[in-house]
C-alpha cells in the first residue's frame, strides 16, 4: 500500500484540525494507506519535503485534535501558479519520491483551486496513479455548492455570543452610546449576518448591499433618539456603490491578490462621530478571534468536518476519485441533517457565494427569518472540551513547533 498525505492551506478555522483528525482515524478503521503523512504548511512545505507521520495517532490524541484550534500542520499562503511549471514538476518529483499516491488538501476558495491545478496538470501530461481531494473549510462561508462550510457555524456560534455579551455590557450605562462589532468576510456577509441570531442587533452592513452614507447615518440616529444607544454589526468587506471598499485597509493586497482588510468598523465609527450622529462610539474588531475561538465550538460543527474528513478517506478508495471535493449537503425535512457529497474542485475555486440577498432587510434592519431559520441548527450543541490541570482547554503541539 502506498501513502496518503494530509495538508492545510489558507485561514485556520477552531474545527480545521478534525477533517484531519477524520482522515487519520478512518485509515486506523479501514487502512486503506500504509502510512498517513501530514504536510506541514500546506503546498510550501511539502515543496521542502516538511512531513510528520501521524498513522499511529492515539485516540487520545485524534481526540484533543478536534478540539484544538488553528491548524496543527500549519498553513501558507503560497499561490500555486499554472504557469510556473517548475512547481508542477518538483511536486510530483515529491510524491513519487516519498510513495505519496493521495494527497487531500484542507482549505478554502484558493485551496480548492489547487486541487483542481494539481489534477488538470497531472491529466494534461498523461501523469496517472495520484489522486487529490479537497477538504473544504472556511469562516466566510462563502464557498459554492456546499450548504455551508466547515468552521463557519463555530465562527457563527461566537460572533453570536460574542454580540450578545458586549451589548449587554455596552448597554450598563444611561449615556448615549453606540457600539459597533466588526466581522471577517471580504465578500460576502455570512459572519456578520449570523450575529442577529443573538436577537440584539440594530443595524448589521453587508458587503452585498452597496453602502448608502446618508441612509445609513439616518438609521443610526433614529434608534440613538430613540433609546440612546445603537448596537451595529458591519463585515469588514463593506463597498460603496463604485465598489471603493469602506475598510481603511483597502490598498494592500495579499499573495492572492485579495484586498486585505480590517477597519470598516473604525470607518463608521468617525462616520457617526463626525455626522455628530452620538457623543460615544466604540468599536470592537473580532479580528483572527472569530477563527480561533475553538473552546465554544458548535458541536454540529466539528462532528461534521471529522466525518467529511472520513468520507473523504473512504472516496479515495476508488482511484478515479481525484480534482473532487467533498462537501455538506443539507437534506430538507423537518428535522436537522446533512450528507456527503462531491463536486469538481473547479467548480468551487474562484467563485464567491455571496449572503442571499433576499434574506436582507432594508436600511440595515437585520435578516428574515428564512435566514434565522437556515443559521439555526448550525449552532446547536457543544462537545465536552476536556481541560487540562489548570483548567484550561487541551491542545496538540503543533506539528510544525515539535
Amino acid at each position: 500500500m502506498a501513502k496518503c498525505l494530509v495538508a492545510q492551506s489558507g485561514g485556520p478555522t477552531s474545527v480545521i484540525n478534525a477533517t484531519i483528525a477524520g482522515v487519520v482515524k478512518a485509515n486506523q478503521l479501514n487502512p486503506v494507506y500504509d502510512t498517513v503523512l501530514g504536510g506541514l504548511h500546506g503546498i510550501e512545505g511539502i515543496l521542502d519535503e516538511l512531513f510528520v507521520d501521524l498513522t499511529h495517532m492515539s485516540e487520545d490524541e485524534n481526540r484533543v485534535l478536534r478540539q484544538s484550534p488553528s491548524s496543527a500542520l500549519g498553513s501558507c499562503r503560497y499561490k500555486l501558479k499554472r504557469e510556473n511549471k517548475a512547481d508542477f514538476e518538483k511536486l510530483f518529483a515529491i510524491l513519487e519520491k516519498h510513495d505519496i499516491r493521495t494527497m487531500f488538501y484542507t482549505g478554502g476558495n484558493d485551496s480548492m483551486d489547487t486541487v483542481a491545478a494539481l489534477d488538470e496538470y497531472a491529466k494534461a501530461n498523461g501523469i496517472e496513479g495520484f489522486q487529490f481531494v479537497g477538504c473544504p473549510k472556511t469562516v466566510d462561508n462563502d464557498l459554492m455548492v456546499m450548504d455551508h462550510a466547515p468552521g463557519f457555524a463555530s465562527a457563527a456560534k461566537f460572533i453570536a455570543t460574542t454580540a450578545y455579551q458586549t451589548w449587554m455590557d455596552s448597554t450598563v450605562y444611561t449615556r448615549q452610546d453606540v457600539f459597533i462589532l466588526e466581522t471577517m468576510g471580504r465578500d460576502a456577509g455570512w459572519l456578520a449576518a449570523s450575529a442577529c441570531v443573538s436577537g440584539i442587533v440594530d443595524m448589521v452592513v453587508l458587503p452585498e448591499v452597496p453602502f448608502d452614507k446618508e441612509s445609513f447615518l439616518a438609521t443610526v440616529k433614529k434608534h440613538v433618539d430613540a433609546k440612546n444607544k445603537c448596537y451595529i454589526v458591519v463585515s469588514e468587506g463593506v463597498r460603496y456603490e463604485d465598489g471603493t471598499y469602506l475598510s481603511a485597509g483597502e490598498s494592500k493586497n495579499d499573495t492572492f491578490g485579495h484586498a486585505v482588510l480590517g477597519g470598516s468598523g473604525h470607518a463608521l465609527r468617525e462616520m457617526i462621530l463626525e455626522a455628530g450622529v452620538s457623543e460615544r462610539a466604540k468599536v470592537q474588531d473580532l479580528s483572527n478571534a472569530q477563527r480561533s475561538h475553538a473552546s465554544e465550538q458548535s458541536k454540529v460543527d466539528v462532528e461534521e468536518s471529522f466525518k467529511l474528513g472520513m468520507s473523504a478517506h473512504m472516496r479515495s478508495i476508488d482511484p478515479s476519485f481525484t480534482g473532487q471535493t467533498v462537501y455538506v449537503k443539507r437534506i430538507e425535512g423537518e428535522t436537522y441533517d446533512v450528507e456527503f457529497l462531491a463536486t469538481a474542485s473547479s467548480n468551487i475555486a474562484n467563485h464567491v457565494r455571496h449572503f442571499p440577498t433576499e434574506w436582507i432587510l432594508p436600511e440595515y434592519a437585520g435578516i428574515t427569518q428564512e435566514a434565522h431559520d437556515y443559521f439555526a441548527p448550525l449552532l446547536v450543541g457543544q462537545p465536552e472540551i476536556m481541560r487540562d490541570e489548570k483548567g484550561l482547554p487541551r491542545q496538540v503541539k503543533p506539528y510544525y513547533m515539535r
